[in-house]
């Protein structure tokens, strides 16, 4: 990647030379090995979180992510191409959902909401015609109601309110601050003694603190990264 970016900042090259080198690498393959590095790196980086030994040898990892992030490409192009992507026939499609998915997969930018995206892409039909605000409002709704499974799951799992989870997670994505006396009153109606609760607390924040990630789109969360361990 490191390479090709170099020589895509040569302008100098002949139509010939640049045919020479995507034939050395096509861009389909190209676009898969960043796909692989992306989510070998991401799958890295979440255990260097979770490792506390400063002497392993994981935590000396460093991810260029740098290199599989381009400007060109941000979620405002995405959704255009979205668009382009549904309102094409099928056989006269110019960008297909296998390439969708691929440029969603090659940059780092989306490597937080890459799975919401493209369970989204997977959900549109070829040729429906769509615009961009019907596209834009339709990955919001599915993106609330994957929210919404997803607290209910942890709910049940750990015999909480489903609107009582709401809250306290609408409580820190609001203020961007993780307060543990509010987590204290939410388990509060379970009773339990201090040591099952402390167990409980750290089991229910494991669930809660990738969906708590992923809602804050990017932005830090204070107080929540002592559940990074």
């Amino acid at each position: 990647q490191r390479i090709r970016t170099q020589l895509d900042q040569y302008t100098d090259l002949d139509p010939e030379l640049r045919e020479t080198i995507d034939k050395l690498l096509p861009e389909d393959d190209l676009r898969a090995f960043r796909g692989v590095y992306l989510d070998v790196a991401k799958d890295l980086k979440s255990k260097q979180e979770k490792t506390p030994d400063p002497n392993d040898p994981i935590r000396q990892l460093d991810f260029e992510f740098v290199l599989f992030d381009s400007a060109l490409i941000d979620y405002d192009y995405i959704m255009k191409l979205i668009v382009r992507f549904t309102g094409q026939p099928p056989r006269k499609q110019k960008i297909s959902r296998e390439q969708l998915i691929g440029l969603l997969a090659g940059n780092a930018k989306f490597l937080d909401e890459r799975e919401d995206m493209v369970e989204y892409i997977n959900t549109l039909t070829e040729g429906k015609g769509l615009d961009e605000q019907a596209i834009r409002e339709g990955y919001e709704c599915f993106k609330a109601e994957k929210n919404a499974r997803e607290l209910a799951v942890i709910a049940e799992k750990h015999g909480l309110s489903p609107d009582a989870l709401q809250g306290f997670i609408d409580s820190i994505l609001s203020r961007r601050i993780f307060d543990p006396d509010a987590l204290t009153e939410l388990l509060r109606p379970l009773g339990l003694g201090w040591k099952v609760r402390a167990q409980k607390e750290l089991e229910l924040m494991g669930d809660l603190t990738p969906l708590l990630r992923k809602q804050a789109e990017g932005q830090e969360i204070s107080g929540l990264e002592v559940y990074a361990q």
